[in-house]
């Protein structure tokens, strides 16, 4: 059977063929869609974890336990779940273990474009490249292969146009695995520093033997044509080389990238005059190669930064720039906004008049918050540093003298990701921090995801619903202020109740997302008067791009209005009211 995937997709197949029993992830573009799709095959038990470096230690323990298991993550993930993954390649495995890092190279979605192959090498473990979704499948099936073969975590990098493109993919049977029977095995897996140095020179005889691997498996690929010019490619550059290089060049295609195949690469280059390293982002194979003493065309010519394509690859190697077809059209710039009824827009309209607040943000929708017109936030940094990078700033405050109150700001979902030891941080070393949490119900930016404060799992089975509330107050929080944040003149309230509290305090700004189709929302329109309009454009000030001017006056989209009424409590004329 041949169907059109996308690699996530592709993914998702491979793991269920591979006879995987646990997986465990956090949502993030461009890796979200793996699991989502990997909770439809029976047998498979698939979790949102709390964040990425638990989703790694739960799918390890499974391993450990002795059954097949993945942690699945966009790029940065890695940085988080770094710590087990490094101690998980020391320690080995019994039942397959694979962490799958999807990369987003033009940063679409991300606040970095970390090319996170490095980890491979930094960790000593092996790591697969597919460069298509049949190779997703058959790439991963494989990967459970080595892990159990060589006795070692596997790394799977993606990149966005892998995880995103489709092409079409032929299934195969799924396998019936026994779970190996659980021994207990100290020396093992404990991470103790006695084991570690026993297990420091078995990682290096794995990775010989890992070598010869990668000089044999059929997932690197030499193509001898013409001797003149060859290739080296990985991953989506693999198709990229394809396209854009003559047919008749030789090619060396890599899917297993680390341990690199040394002896296929000096074999290769034996064979033909000059080379091209053709990758995503950085130099990692062209560096490597070079090391062996092999000459080859790389970062010289392409560039480093952002996806590669046909057209930067072309352009690259001849200087000319692909013809586009010309259009006399003005593009008008359409930056990312919050969207018509966002329950954070009331929080930030609010914030943003208090002269003396700094507002440390974090990652989400929220991040919008420092968009103008709310123009609200001072900093963004990764998940959880809303807490604690606003601790930071609240004491060098101290130190300087200048009288600002920080607020610390993080969503719903980053709140039980990284937020809660911030929170701690803030309490325990006595910052003069307001963490507020803008809880939305929901994981949204990543496409309404559930996570421990939703009440609901992945599967869509009913849990216990974690309170933010009842962890502020277990921390130590005397007082924890509740606001619907479309209500302004409550919001403002709790603001200023907030600024005049003598003990310690937190914030939680409540209203769930208008894109959750789980729940019933009171929608209605809010319309304006014409007649009653000035012009004055306060309502513009709400960052609602359902607001905007026709013929010199305000005008609400109703195909975009969910009639929130924030832009109607702020218009001092009475224009605007809401109908039903």
């Amino acid at each position: 059977m041949k169907r059109l995937m996308s690699g996530n997709e592709a993914v998702a197949r491979g793991l269920f063929e591979a006879g995987v029993k646990i997986a465990s992830a956090y949502p993030g573009t461009p890796s979200t869609e793996i699991i989502e799709n990997l909770k439809q095959y029976d047998g498979v038990y698939s979790e949102w974890a709390p964040n990425e470096k638990v989703a790694t230690e739960v799918a390890y323990g499974a391993s450990i336990a002795g059954v097949r298991s993945v942690a699945i993550m966009k790029h940065v993930g890695i940085n988080v779940a770094a710590d087990p993954m490094f101690n998980a390649v020391y320690d080995g495995v019994e039942g397959g273990f694979i962490i799958i890092s999807a990369d987003d190279p033009s940063m679409h979605s991300s606040q970095n474009a970390q090319d996170n192959r490095h980890y491979a090498r930094a960790a000593k473990m092996p790591m697969f490249e597919p460069s298509d979704s049949q190779e997703c499948l058959d790439m991963i099936r494989e990967a459970y292969e080595v892990s159990e073969r060589f006795d070692t975590p596997v790394l799977f990098r993606m990149t966005t146009r892998v995880c995103h493109s489709k092409s079409l993919v032929e299934f195969g049977e799924a396998l019936t695995l026994d779970p190996i029977p659980y021994k207990k095995n100290p020396a093992k897996y404990i991470s103790s520093p006695g084991n570690a140095m026993v297990h420091r020179p078995l990682l290096e005889e794995r990775l010989l033997a890992m070598a010869e691997y990668s000089d044999s498996t059929e997932f690197n690929k030499t193509e001898i044509n013409d001797r003149r010019f060859g290739v080296i490619a990985s991953g989506i550059s693999v198709q990229i080389a394809r396209e854009v290089f003559p047919a008749d060049y030789s090619f060396l295609s890599l899917g297993f990238t680390y341990p690199l195949p040394e002896k296929l690469i000096r074999n290769f280059a034996e064979q033909v005059e000059e080379i091209y390293v053709l990758e995503e982002l950085d130099p990692f194979l062209e560096e490597q190669i070079k090391a062996l003493g092999i000459k080859v065309k790389g970062k010289d010519v392409f560039p480093n930064m952002f996806e590669l394509n046909p057209a930067i690859v072309r352009e690259s190697l001849s200087g000319e720039k692909q013809k586009c077809l010309e259009l006399d059209v003005e593009m008008v710039a359409r930056p990312p906004s919050l969207c018509p009824g966002c329950p954070h827009r009331g929080f930030f309209y609010s914030i943003r008049k208090q002269k003396k607040a700094v507002i440390a943000g974090d990652i989400g929708c929220y991040t919008l918050g420092g968009s103008a017109p709310l123009s609200a936030i001072d900093t963004v940094i990764c998940m959880g540093a809303g807490f604690s990078a606003a601790m930071g700033m609240a004491k060098a405050f101290e130190v300087s003298g200048e009288d600002k109150v920080v607020f610390g700001v993080v969503g719903d979902s980053t709140f039980f990701h990284s937020g809660i030891t911030g929170a701690i941080e803030i309490l325990y070393n006595k910052g003069r921090v307001i963490p507020v949490v803008l809880d939305n119900s929901t994981t949204s930016m990543t496409g309404q995801q559930d996570n421990p404060g939703t009440g609901l799992t992945l599967s869509g089975e009913i849990a216990e619903s974690i309170s933010i509330e009842a962890l502020f107050n277990a921390i130590g929080f005397k007082k924890v202020i509740k606001v619907d944040p479309q209500d302004l003149t409550a919001m403002e309230a709790a603001i200023d109740e907030a600024l005049a509290a003598e003990e310690p305090c937190a914030m939680i700004v409540k209203r769930p997302c208008v894109l959750i189709k789980n729940i019933e929302h009171d929608f209605k329109l809010c319309v304006v008067d014409r007649d009653l309009c000035t012009s004055c454009r306060r309502c513009l000030g709400v960052g609602c791009s359902a607001i905007y001017y026709v013929d010199g006056k305000a005008y609400i989209d109703p195909a975009l209005c969910t009639g929130c009424t924030v832009c109607m409590q702020v218009c001092n004329f009475d224009a605007i009211s809401v109908v039903d």
